[in-house]
């Protein structure tokens, strides 16, 4: 089971990720702050990592992430609010490898990462 983890500073967004996220396959991991996520990331890092732009310090935990043994190899996905080009380049340049737009549901959860959903063997 590949892990994923959530780095939102809203409890809701996490745990509404967390449970479609885990019904289609993956372990989910949830932080509520950056400090938290780079924390657990340094024990155990995830296949993938969702940031929400809006929490503090968003763009320091991806670029922490991928100096991380082994941080280049994880797919991460900066959530923004709406399409803002200039936030969006400041993920890219930071190192997230794509984006989500908030709020997002099951079809968008399902459709974006089933793709990443690796069958058991």
């Amino acid at each position: 089971m590949q892990r994923l983890m959530i780095a939102d500073g809203s409890d809701v967004v996490r745990k509404v990720g967390k449970r479609i996220l885990s019904e289609i396959g993956f372990l989910v991991a949830e932080a509520a702050s950056a400090d938290e996520a780079m924390s657990r990331c340094e024990t155990d890092l995830p296949a993938i990592l969702i940031v929400d732009a809006g929490l503090e310090g968003a763009l320091g935990l991806i670029q922490n992430v991928r100096a991380l043994p082994n941080g280049k190899g994880v797919r991460i996905f900066y959530c923004v609010i709406e399409a803002d080009l200039k936030k969006m380049m400041l993920g890219k340049r930071a190192g997230a490898n794509d984006f989500l737009l908030k709020p997002f549901d099951r079809k968008i959860l399902t459709a974006v990462f089933g793709a990443f959903v690796v069958a058991p063997a």
